[in-house]
């Protein structure tokens, strides 16, 4: 499963990787003292009482208790290395403006030449901890990545050679093996039981500085990033930088709730916006991975967006909540089960879908086989449909559908044509209609030439009659599910 999201602005999703300092080290930055005069300056007493936290927890007594759990993970091995940098976005002009722009970068970057990666020497660090005390540690996949060596460093100082006993790239968590014994570990918590608002606390080697204490609190739960179709990632503003990643994250109890992993970034460091893996999935990954050696993960077969208000008008839906199919893959589960773009799937097993996260959220904890009963929204009514999840081992195709016709024009303000049979193969499309130029409310909304239309409101688009059709059915908004490239999406139109 693909979540998808549309973003005016750039932002850079930064994996909060160890490998980032090398041999250099960390800079201090130096801080300047405020001076206050002594008619203006607030009593010391006062001051205290109103920034001191309600109800904060005992971090003091965790980081005592559990620090010693924590530890410094530090890489040898070999990576690919590119000359690609986040430099060559800034030639991209007013491209960079365009709401498509950064949803589609991702996919189009893989059929454009570039320079030809090589093989470089790499050297990091990241975080870790013990989970039982006969020396079983969990930590981020990206720490480990290309390792060919994963030296361990406690806090008492000694240091283990580890053994790398599996590591799982979609969920981003790895399991290590140290030889030893009576070693401290950590008391695992329940991510269900967060609560936003609520203190927590992460340990790790932010640039190397080991067992650095941070804070915060828990800003949301269950989010859908872009990139991470599996994880329902618990929000923070604990500060996290390179060096964090693989680290608990500790609620007040000084239990365990999640492994720092991922920040949101215009820079590459912290922002104030932090991304943990609930524990409760990555101990259903470990338990695999010391099972069978191995991970599987349960596949819908389908790629979703957000509704939002204007997709929800355009569906007839009461209140812009679910997840929108906009593709539906070959031989999954949705296309056994009978799902179809424009749909949108409001619960799972009786569980609401409210934002287009929560459905990766629940096919990521479920298991290959498992069956789940689906209440989707289709024309304007609900239905109900069972599948089976796959194996996200096996990846589909993406189904394509409709036949061409003739050019045509509407109050779209596009100008539309069939496809020719070339274009088809490309695009692996038998029908739908080709933009040829783009206005008016489709120019407003990102659609440009050289897209092609495939549906209107969810109704596939074979001839230049069913868009005349589906326009006559609505005065307000349309939704356009537009092709580009290998990826599809729903576009909203406003038709003023």
């Amino acid at each position: 499963m693909q979540s998808i999201s549309l973003k005016a602005s750039r932002l850079t999703l930064a994996l909060v990787l160890a490998g980032a300092l090398g041999g250099a080290g960390a800079s201090l930055v130096a801080s300047r003292m405020a001076h206050a005069n002594s008619d203006t300056a607030a009593p010391a007493a006062l001051v205290a009482q109103q920034i001191a936290p309600v109800g904060a927890a005992d971090f003091a007594g965790i980081t005592e208790r559990y620090g010693p759990a924590v530890v410094n993970i530090s890489v040898t091995g070999d990576a690919h290395a590119s000359a690609n940098t986040d430099e060559a976005d800034a030639s991209a002009g007013p491209a960079r403006t365009d709401p498509f722009f950064e949803f589609f970068k991702r996919f189009q970057q893989g059929q454009q030449p570039g320079p030809v990666p090589r093989e470089a020497p790499t050297r990091g660090q990241g975080s870790g901890f013990i989970v039982s005390a006969d020396g079983i540690i969990l930590t981020n996949a990206h720490v480990v990545r290309n390792a060919s060596e994963v030296i361990v460093k406690l806090t008492d100082r000694r240091e283990f050679v580890a053994k790398v006993l599996g590591a799982d790239p979609k969920t981003d968590v790895a399991v290590l093996k140290i030889e030893a014994k009576n070693l401290p570990s950590v008391v695992l918590g329940k991510p269900a039981d967060l609560r936003v608002g609520e203190w927590v606390l992460a340990i790790g080697s932010p640039f190397g500085f080991e067992n650095t204490v941070t804070a915060g609190v828990v800003s949301a739960k269950g989010r859908s990033l872009p990139d991470d179709s599996f994880v329902p990632f618990i929000q923070t503003d604990v500060a996290v930088n390179p060096g964090n990643s693989g680290g608990p994250l500790f609620n007040g109890r000084g239990e365990v709730v999640g492994i720092n992993s991922q920040i949101y970034s215009h820079t590459g460091g912290y922002q104030g916006l932090s991304f943990a893996i609930p524990i409760d999935m990555a101990t259903r990954i470990q338990g695999q991975i010391m099972a069978h050696g191995k991970v599987e993960h349960a596949l819908l077969g389908v790629s979703i967006q957000q509704v939002n208000q204007s997709l929800a008008e355009s569906f007839g839906l009461p209140k812009p909540d679910g997840a929108l199919v906009s593709t539906v893959r070959k031989g999954s589960a949705a296309e056994k089960a009978g799902l179809q773009p424009g749909d949108v799937i409001l619960s799972a097993n009786g569980k609401p879908i409210v934002l287009s996260g929560d459905l990766p959220a629940y096919v990521g904890l479920a298991s290959p086989g498992d069956k789940v009963r689906f209440e989707v929204w289709r024309k304007r009514a609900s239905v109900t449909l069972n599948a089976t999840l796959g194996n996200a081992n096996e990846k589909p195709e993406i189904t394509a559908s409709a036949s061409p016709q003739g050019p045509g024009q509407g109050k779209l303000g596009l100008t539309l044509r069939p496809l020719q049979p070339d274009e088809q193969r490309a695009l692996g499309q038998a029908g739908g209609l080709m933009i040829e130029q783009a206005g008016g409310p489709s120019a407003l909304a990102g659609i440009a030439p050289g897209d092609v239309l495939i549906a209107i409101n969810g109704a596939p688009i074979q001839k230049i009659e069913d868009v005349h059709t589906s326009l006559a059915r609505t005065d307000k908004t349309v939704a356009l599910l537009i092709q580009r490239g290998d990826e599809q999406i729903f576009v909203p139109v406003k038709l003023g």
